[in-house]
């Protein structure tokens, strides 16, 4: 089971939020047929959603667009307040490792590009925060989101672990905020955990729990665990919603496709779920259109 531990130290200066995301991102690699690369950088940015995803309010979106000049051009995740999270990338057949044999995912990425946070927070607006890639490591790019566009300092960690035979073993991640009054002795206690501790995708590869992350890093701190949460891919399209991409397309150009074709598909670029429409599904939709302009 995919899950999330959310914890605050009982001085209330630090909150931390750890997460297991092996089976949904592996499933993100089924569905898009990503290699390697492409997938240890899909799993990281899914793992920072889940992350960024669980700091919200009931019902409210975080939406991550990582775009860079490397041949992955693009990488799109979307998660919510309730552990759903989906994503895609631009070019899932991407494996380029360094010079040592490592996957290297800033590679891919492209070593210049930019973030983009999109946040859904159910007002008239969403707010829309746009940096240049710091390192393209995803994590490094989260934290200085956060640290530099909501003023609070975080540390992330991000892992995904790929089998030889292409599945992901171990997918996951940390993340940690310092709160106002800030513990400045509490954080660079903090910060040197974080720099000795093993490589994170190595402790979720040994199955190192997230509690267990948790517990690694907050050794002699006192904290509370205030929830534990599942994770899960889930898409949120539907039928529905691509008949109404289809309609905004037009009478003339719903037209064009029945002069040309039997039917259309149209594919979801976050869960490559195919919808099929045949030509009376299609002739309906031009007649709703019609109806609709009387």
């Amino acid at each position: 089971m995919d899950y999330l531990v959310r914890i605050i130290t009982r001085t209330e200066n630090i909150r931390a939020l750890a997460c297991l995301t092996t089976g949904l991102v592996d499933e993100a690699r089924r569905r898009h047929g990503t290699w390697p690369t492409a997938s240890t950088a899909m799993g990281m940015a899914l793992s920072g959603g889940v992350l960024l995803g669980a700091l919200l309010k009931t019902d409210q979106r975080v939406a991550l667009r990582f775009e860079g000049n490397g041949p992955l051009q693009k990488i799109l995740v979307e998660a919510d307040s309730n552990g759903a999270v989906r994503g895609s990338v631009a070019v899932p057949k991407v494996h380029t490792v360094t010079a040592e044999g490592e996957l290297d995912v800033p590679g891919a990425l492209g070593r210049a590009g930019f973030l983009t946070v999109t946040k859904d927070l159910g007002l008239k607006a969403p707010y829309e925060s746009i940096l240049q890639l710091y390192n393209s490591e995803i994590a490094g790019d989260l934290a200085l989101y956060l640290t530099e566009s909501e003023q609070i300092p975080s540390a992330i960690g991000l892992g995904v672990f790929v089998e030889p035979d292409n599945h992901v073993s171990a997918a996951g991640g940390f993340l940690i905020q310092s709160l106002p009054p800030a513990n400045e002795q509490l954080i660079e206690m903090l910060m040197g955990r974080i720099t000795e501790m093993p490589p994170i995708t190595q402790l979720l590869h040994e199955g190192t729990t997230p509690e267990e992350i948790l517990e690694l890093l907050f050794a002699g701190i006192e904290y509370l665990t205030l929830e534990k949460r599942e994770l899960a891919f889930r898409c949120s399209c539907s039928r529905q919603k691509i008949e109404r991409v289809l309609l905004s397309m037009g009478r003339e150009e719903l037209t064009e496709i029945l002069q040309k074709e039997e039917g259309t598909e149209v594919t979801c670029e976050f869960c490559r779920e195919v919808y099929s429409f045949n030509r009376g599904e299609l002739e309906q939709l031009v007649e709703e259109l019609d109806t609709l302009s009387i």
